[in-house]
């Protein structure tokens, strides 16, 4: 499928060539930085260096001092607390820190994560019901809860209190609880953006500084907050940027046993970077909720044996591999029904079910499908007699919003711009599927449904290897320190003109593209490059035609050498 390359507005040029001299930097690095609002050496250095004293203050967020106030009563008077949270990534890290961190104080805590299958998504009658049969008086929700108003309703019937750490959108009205969510209409709270779990966290720098707590015992679970951050995508801005930086710096210095094992179960054992988060450690703690029990992944979290530690990873690490089996079985027989039917090709969205798909994969296979034919996509399995799913989205389009308006025909909705999840009585899907698609064909326009490259730049690749120093040259050398990468601070993409592949293309398994490129202008310099699934280019390339590439730079590690590449993601041929 062509993409669009969205080449960025280059910035004014007086700040970029005051910001190159001051910082001593390349003017397309200057650039990059400017396009991040970046303007001055001291906003260099709260951006290269983030600290951790750069961190708003708790109390700032609207029912902070509350929540504070009612844990202190609930620890002065013996009361069991209930620390709960979903059995995705974000939930069962917020759980793991909140949990672990309250444990070194107070002992009258438990833990309690839904089961995928039998309980859903959120807060559940049957956690309720559990705190109410344990004598729990109290319960921490994580990542969820603020919609939950009539299961804290019901809670309240029990004498059971909720403190809510979220941060998606609430609605119209606030359940009857204290809650935490910088989203809340009248929060104040400098920084929007937190994961869950950096909701959690902030909750208990809270209870920290009112406890006079050394910091640095709470600081000691940031990589749990840096694990959250990547895997729920939320922008690598502001306060996440500070818990990302110092997380992964936990996470190589002296990461948590958990997070450890799971890194050597996963023979993960060079530096660790955001994007390990997103593919080596996410998917596997996710795993766990999506093949057996969310609460595994919190068993591991929280372990302070090593043996015990090593055998929950085994175990998660065992979850992935079948999750992975799942995923491309699913995924080919979606796109294979796709495929065999016109109406579903020349659609404007993708709705299908079936009730034999493994629920715990189906968000993973939409947002496969979603990338093949790139257009709102909706999976559907069937899930204690209804129909249940994830809805996945395209860039710029709110498909949250066009599955509310279908909302008549649901049992129940939720989630973000880009991803929702949905429960439908299954002789509803084709009135679904009919009006989701009218509402979609009617508000999607034809740009969106083409996927975008966003790019810097436009650079000359000499430029990238100019001031080599042990291997590495300066340009890449300063690109580095702008991690971690995510939304927000995007990996820069760049664009070189009338590159040619010096001879020696060839393709990758069945459709990655390997090659060495060069400019003409100076031809002794030969580049190493890959694009992932781009092996449909080796006929235009491999005769030494001219080609635009838009492109990212990576270290490619292999027997213990690290060398610089080019990671291709999109060409075009030069006619």
């Amino acid at each position: 499928m062509q993409k669009k390359w969205l080449v960025q507005r280059a910035p004014d040029s007086e700040q970029v060539s005051h910001l190159s001299q001051e910082l001593n930097i390349h003017k397309n690095l200057a650039a990059v930085l400017v396009n991040r609002g970046i303007l001055n050496k001291k906003d260099a250095e709260y951006f290269f260096r983030p600290q951790l004293a750069h961190l708003h203050d708790p109390f700032l967020m609207a029912g902070m001092q509350e929540a504070v106030l009612r844990l202190n009563a609930a620890i002065a008077n013996n009361e069991k607390v209930l620390i709960f949270g979903d059995y995705d990534v974000d939930g069962t890290t917020s759980v793991a820190l909140v949990y672990s961190y309250l444990l070194e104080f107070y002992p009258n805590l438990d833990f309690y994560i839904p089961d995928r299958y039998n309980e859903g998504y959120g807060i559940s009658t049957q956690g309720i019901d559990y705190a109410n049969d344990n004598g729990i008086s109290l319960i921490i929700a994580l990542d969820c809860g603020i919609k939950a108003h009539d299961k804290i309703a019901y809670a309240k019937q029990k004498n059971i209190d909720f403190i809510v750490c979220d941060h998606h959108l609430p609605g119209d009205t606030l359940p009857d609880a204290i809650i935490l969510d910088p989203k809340r209409f009248d929060c104040k709270y400098p920084y929007k953006e937190l994961s869950g779990c950096g909701v959690g966290f902030k909750f208990m720098q809270a209870w920290s500084l009112n406890n006079h707590v050394d910091p640095q015992k709470l600081f000691q679970y940031i990589d749990f907050c840096a694990v959250s951050i990547a895997a729920d995508i939320v922008p690598l801005t502001g306060e996440n940027r500070v818990l990302a930086y110092h997380g992964i710096k936990k996470l190589n210095e002296a990461p948590s046993l958990g997070l450890q094992t799971l890194l050597q179960v996963s023979k993960k054992n060079n530096e660790i970077t955001i994007t390990d988060l997103l593919f080596v450690i996410g998917p596997r703690i996710n795993a766990a909720g999506r093949i057996t029990n969310g609460r595994y992944a919190v068993e591991l979290l929280i372990s302070a044996d090593e043996q015990k530690a090593l055998e929950f990873a085994a175990m998660i690490n065992d979850n992935n591999i079948e999750r992975r089996v799942l995923d491309k079985k699913i995924t080919e027989e979606a796109l294979a029904v796709i495929k065999a039917n016109p109406k579903l090709q020349n659609s404007k969205t993708t709705v299908l079910y079936n009730a034999d798909w493994h629920k715990g994969v189906i968000g993973i296979v939409a947002s496969r499908v979603t990338e093949h034919y790139y257009r709102p996509t909706i999976m559907l399995t069937n899930s204690n007699g209804k129909a249940t799913g994830s809805a996945r989205s395209v860039k710029d389009f709110d498909i949250h919003a066009a599955i509310e308006q279908c909302a008549d025909l649901l049992e129940q909705f939720g989630g973000h711009k880009y991803a929702a999840g949905l429960t439908i009585k299954t002789e509803n899907i084709e009135s679904f599927t009919n009006r989701f698609e009218k509402i979609v064909s009617e508000t999607i326009t034809d740009d969106m449904l083409i996927p975008s490259i966003e790019i810097e730049s436009e650079i000359s690749l000499d430029v990238l290897f100019e001031d080599m120093v042990n291997g590495l040259p300066k340009f890449y050398r300063i690109l580095k320190q702008m991690a971690p990468f995510g939304p927000g601070n995007l990996n820069p993409v760049f664009v070189a003109k009338n590159v040619m592949d010096a001879g020696y293309a060839k393709v990758l398994g069945d459709s990655h593209l390997k090659c060495w490129i060069y400019q003409a202008a100076n031809p002794q310099l030969r580049i190493d490059a890959i694009g992932f699934g781009l092996g449909h280019f080796y006929d235009a390339i491999k005769n030494g035609n001219p080609f635009d590439i838009a492109f990212s730079i990576e270290e490619n590690e292999w027997q213990g050498n690290v060398k610089l590449q080019l990671n291709i993601k999109d060409i075009k041929i030069n006619e």
